[in-house]
């Protein structure tokens, strides 16, 4: 006969407090990206630009913001870290070809089509608000 074995309340316990952590984390890093873009997006108004779109997603992949200058369009990458340095790592080659891929499928929709005005900025934010904006950050 197989051999039964009961689970008492406290057993379960660490495993659901291990999910409820996780989701705490996730929750908090959402939270922490969108202030870091609304903050990024309040800067470029101040410049002058349009914001177009916020977490636009296409098929390829998502663009934080979307802006627009004129008839030009600036597609920027939000990153945030507790320093500079580190948000700025959290941008690999394999998203970088998501934001392509995303900003083609974008701009085929613009009137002028593949032949609109863009660039791709990076937007770094550490933990203490710090900002840093890397414009045309993808030209070789």
């Amino acid at each position: 006969m197989a051999e039964c074995l009961a689970m008492t309340p406290g057993d379960r316990a660490p495993g659901r407090q291990a999910l409820r952590d996780r989701q705490a984390r996730g929750l908090r890093a959402h939270l922490a990206g969108e202030a870091a873009e609304a903050s990024i997006a309040r800067r470029y108004r101040d410049r002058g630009y349009a914001v177009d779109r916020r977490r636009w997603r296409g098929k390829g992949g998502e663009i934080d913001l979307i802006l627009r200058n004129g008839a030009a369009l600036v597609f920027v990458e939000v990153k945030s870290g507790p320093d500079i340095a580190t948000a700025a790592s959290r941008l690999g080659p394999r998203q970088q070809a998501r934001l392509f891929a995303a900003a083609g499928e974008f701009l085929a929709s613009e009137p002028a089509g593949l032949e609109t005005e863009a660039r791709f900025d990076v937007a770094l934010v550490d933990g203490r608000g710090g900002v840093e904006i890397i414009e045309n950050a993808f030209t070789s």
